[in-house]
Order: structure tokens, then sequence, then C-alpha cells
């Protein structure tokens, strides 16, 4: 299988749809959205950029399945699974504010091969095939050389409507914002973990998240040199809903943190 083939493919693509997205926005009203739930909103623009991508990725792989956000295709496959996320950050996208990005993954036998991350407002795609280094926009990237938390800037998410371990949450900003360079939230996990794979972050975190939110990113982060498990250290970060990324260097000292502000 020629990985490195079907990732330029799959950049391209997420380019495509990203002008498409990025036009649209322009028209876009407040009675175009939808809610699917607390504080979850969904627009045309998400489910028609995800029906674009799903029809290019079918041409690119056929005999592939889908787990995909706004559930344009549901079939899975035994080998090859797709993990779409048409537009990540629509809450910014609607409110006019960037980052918002195409996050697009292909898993084999669960393993994940190919990720690809494209933020719309900057034009910047980030990418990486197995094996690989990881690039953003044809540039070799990797994560940063800090080595201690209190040198790091950190991004993280807010929890929209899981609110069960918000005191958690807080323990945890409290600490960094004393004992670190600063928090960021910028609204979207896959650029997050975009930014934390070139060095812009040294470190993300975040619980109440979606395969989709995190499975193109937290690839593209282990291929840039960074680690990434979830609150327990454990590899079950894409479907387990929560992730601890951070470069090699101080991921064991930021999962430490995470574990005692969230009691584990």
């Amino acid at each position: 299988m020629d990985y490195k083939n079907i990732t330029m493919q799959v950049v391209q693509l997420s380019k495509k749809v990203g002008e498409f997205i990025k036009k649209s926005q322009i028209n876009l009203h407040l009675n175009d959205v939808e809610k699917k739930g607390l504080h979850d909103f969904v627009t045309y623009v998400d489910k028609q950029a995800e029906k674009q991508i799903i029809d290019g990725l079918k041409l690119i792989l056929p005999e592939a399945g889908f787990i995909a956000e706004e559930g344009t295709e549901t079939k899975l496959q035994e080998i090859f699974n797709w993990i779409v996320d048409p537009l990540d950050g629509t809450t910014n996208y609607i409110h006019g504010l960037a980052p918002f990005a195409v996050s697009i993954a292909l898993q084999k036998n669960n393993k994940t091969v190919i990720g690809v991350v494209y933020e719309i407002s900057r034009s910047e795609c980030f990418y990486a095939w197995k094996n690989s280094l990881a690039y953003l926009n044809a540039n070799k990237i990797k994560v940063s050389d800090i080595a201690k938390i209190s040198d790091s800037l950190i991004a993280t998410g807010f929890p929209y409507h899981d609110y069960s371990r918000l005191d958690n949450v807080l323990a945890s900003l409290s600490y960094f914002m004393e004992n670190s360079h600063g928090i960021r939230r910028f609204g979207s996990a896959a650029t997050d973990l975009a930014y934390l794979a070139c060095g812009r972050f040294d470190s993300f975190y975040e619980y109440g998240l979606s395969p989709w939110d995190v499975a193109a990113g937290a690839f593209i982060v282990k291929q840039a040199g960074g680690k990434v498990t979830d609150f327990s250290g454990n590899d079950n970060y894409i479907f387990g809903g929560e992730i601890a990324a951070a470069n090699s260097k101080t991921h064991s000292e930021f999962l430490k943190v995470i574990k005692q502000k969230f009691n584990l």
C-alpha cells in the first residue's frame, strides 16, 4: 500500500473541500445553524463538506469504511476505515472566528496509518503517513524541545456538554496558569494537535472528545516525535474520550499533573 500517494491525494481533497467551507462562510446565517445537542452545532456546510469528503475518499480507497461525524456514511469495513471530521471548530466557524479545520485519518486494523489536518483560515495542511516524518505544507515539522512544564505553552478545550469533571478541569487550569507560560483554548482539537506537532504548543489535553476530533492530529503528533496517551497513560485516546499529548520531554511531568488533578 502506497500510503504517501494516498496521503497526498487526501491533502488535495482536504484543500478542495476547505475552499468550499471558506467561501460558504460569507453567506452563512444563524438560521442555517442546527443543534445536535447542548452547545453542539452543525450547519449545511458541515454536511455538504462531509459528503464531498466521503465521495472523494471512496475514489481514493474504495474498499475502506467510514466513521464520520455527521453520519453521511456509517458503514465500517474489516481492514480499512476513514475517520472524518469535515469541520472541526464549527462554533468558531459560525461566529466568524478561527481556527477551523478538516480532519481525516485512515486506520488499518484499528491502527492509524494516515493523518491529515487542514486548518482552513491559514491554509495550513499538516500530514503524515505510516513510517514518515510529519509535514506542514511540504515542510518537515517536529514537536518542541521544551523540557519542563514551567517553560511550556499549553492548549486545552473546555467541556461543552459533559460537565461531570468540571471541578477537575478547573483544578488543572489553576495549576497550569501558575506553573507554565500560559493556557490557550482555540476551539478546535484537531488544530490544537497540529500546532503541538509543529512546536507552537508544547502540550494539549481535553476530555469529552470524539474519534474524529483527535485521530488525525494525534497521529501527526506521534510522527512529529511527540507522545500521546489517555489521562491514565494508556493508548485509549481515540475512542476513550480523553487525550493528553505533549512533546516527549514533558509528557511524563504533564501526565503526572493531569492524573493528580483528575484524581486518577
